[in-house]
């Protein structure tokens, strides 16, 4: 079985060989509601698209009312979201909520809206074995299917839970992306580590590229592209972020000075 429809797409989304890939997550609706910098959704992603961001990660049906819309001259690979989680309630309850996972949609939904890559999360650490086997399961399935049709799984390998005092730690990282990786992941979304040390031992353990996620908006611009820096001396394939992206003061510029940092191209002023 030939896997080059895996390699192409994979390539649009992560931009190549030497290319460290921007990519957009603006997929909090389904679990969050409308936060800040969500809204007039459609009128975002024209302006992400704009900004010439590799990637956008996408909910189905957000996918379905974009390609309806008006569309820009140039589009981003497109990655969709296909399954939803309790683990963000549930953590935020002192680890005491309820843990449920359930996929969406099937990779040949995600083929049939055009995307370019499919995302699941897969969450280890939670001290529930039954919920934790079924994340295993289930992840492990959607690779078969991807497999039999041609299109890449980024797994979104996550540390979250009561036993879990620092989801950046690297016996966490090196634990969960190893098992997406060998559960037949093509990329993986995860925590950084804290540091581009600690997060390079990540990187080389790892052997699919992986993407270092923002997750919660940083104190400031200046400390979200610590993080961007660190991934990249790091040797991540690059970054998913999301609010500190939309929630930006000015999005055009945090993209653009992301981008060239991602690019090395980024000017350093000394005093």
């Amino acid at each position: 079985m030939s896997d080059c429809g895996k390699k192409l797409r994979l390539c649009r989304v992560l931009g190549g060989a030497d290319h460290h890939a921007l990519v957009v997550a603006f997929d909090h609706a389904l679990v969050l509601g409308p936060i800040p910098g969500t809204e007039d959704p459609l009128a975002q992603i024209r302006r992400f698209a704009e900004a010439k961001v590799d990637a956008l990660l996408l909910n189905l049906g957000l996918i379905r009312q974009f390609a309806d819309s008006p569309l820009p001259q140039s589009l981003p690979s497109i990655i969709a979201r296909i399954d939803w989680t309790t683990v963000w309630a549930a953590v935020g309850n002192n680890g005491k909520g309820d843990l449920r996972s359930c996929v969406l949609a099937r990779p040949e939904d995600a083929l049939r809206h055009g995307a370019d890559a499919v995302l699941t999360y897969m969450v280890i650490g939670t001290g529930d074995t039954d919920f934790e086997s079924k994340e295993i399961a289930r992840t492990a399935e959607v690779a078969r299917e991807c497999e039999r049709i041609g299109i890449p799984l980024i797994v979104e390998s996550l540390a979250r839970g009561q036993s879990v005092s620092s989801p950046g730690d690297p016996k966490w990282l090196n634990l969960h992306t190893r098992m997406a990786a060998e559960l037949g992941a093509d990329a993986i979304k995860t925590d950084y580590s804290g540091d581009p040390l600690s997060m390079h031992s990540v990187v080389e353990g790892c052997p699919i590229p992986i993407l270092v996620l923002g997750g919660s908006r940083q104190a400031s611009d200046a400390d979200a592209f610590e993080v961007v820096r660190g991934a990249v001396t790091a040797g991540a394939a690059g970054v998913f972020f999301g609010r500190n992206v939309f929630q930006a003061a000015n999005m055009s510029s945090f993209l653009q000075q992301a981008r060239t940092i991602l690019d090395g191209t980024e000017v350093v002023q000394r005093r």
